[in-house]
């Protein structure tokens, strides 16, 4: 009898080892649980916060862009293949030449009037977002074919409408026409070349202009999110250890 005794004596003491076995693994497994739970949900919210800072991001920059294609349409043409203004005006230049002055004076007061749109469209964009930066690409074209330029190798149709483009640009400025210091103007000639052309060569006696978000404009927008991120993220586990501390009290 003392024998059934002490197997069942021990049996039952194994049994409560077994269960407070079982009792530590289900402690750990719950707390454990309970932590990836915590950084799973921490993670998400980072997550999200970046995607929220990338999209406002994005946003803006489709807002901006958008906004430039809508320039004055009596001047400037969009193309939306090559993301160009083309200058609905017809700069006849002589043969050769590439002074603003040898044009009509109505050319010239076209000119002078789209100027004055582009001007008014920095600044009307720069008291909207006053960290934004462009860059003001002028590019003059020239004719081929019967109107083909060409005397030496420094002295053709791609220098030609370099100096076209410089001229518009020092008429521009000569006329008290000025685009900001968020504004960064780029000169240049594309000749015989360039995007778009038209088919008929006597009309491509005309300048392009192409207005593009300067590369690390928002890059304090991003910045300053990631910052609020960071702060929104370590207030956050800050309440979750306050509230642990709570439900547990001190750790020892």
């Amino acid at each position: 009898m003392k024998r059934y005794t002490f197997i069942w004596t021990s049996f039952s003491d194994l049994m409560t080892s077994l269960f407070f076995i079982m009792l530590v693994l289900f402690v750990l497994t719950v707390v454990m649980l309970e932590k990836n739970h915590e950084q799973t949900t921490i993670l998400h919210e980072r997550t999200d916060s970046l995607y929220q800072t990338t999209k406002a991001r994005l946003d803006r920059i489709n807002e901006i862009e958008e906004g430039v294609k809508r320039i004055d349409p009596q001047y400037f043409a969009y193309n939306e293949r090559y993301k160009k203004h083309i200058l609905r005006i017809d700069a006849r230049f002589p043969v050769g030449e590439s002074s603003i002055y040898l044009l009509t004076s109505d050319t010239q007061e076209k000119l002078l009037d789209a100027g004055r749109t582009i001007s008014r469209f920095m600044q009307a964009e720069h008291e909207k977002n006053p960290d934004v930066k462009y860059l003001l690409i002028v590019e003059g074209q020239a004719s081929g074919g019967y109107y083909h330029y060409h005397t030496d190798d420094y002295r053709n149709n791609d220098v030609l409408s370099y100096q076209r483009a410089l001229g518009l640009w020092n008429f521009w400025k000569q006329r008290g026409i000025r685009f900001g210091e968020e504004c960064e103007p780029l000169i240049c000639g594309s000749g015989e070349g360039g995007v778009p052309r038209s088919a008929n060569e006597e009309q491509n006696q005309r300048f392009l202009v192409h207005i593009i978000l300067k590369p690390g404009t928002f890059d304090s927008l991003t910045d300053e999110g990631l910052k609020m991120n960071e702060t929104s993220l370590e207030a956050l586990s800050a309440n979750r250890r306050r509230h642990d501390y709570e439900k547990t009290g001190p750790s020892h």
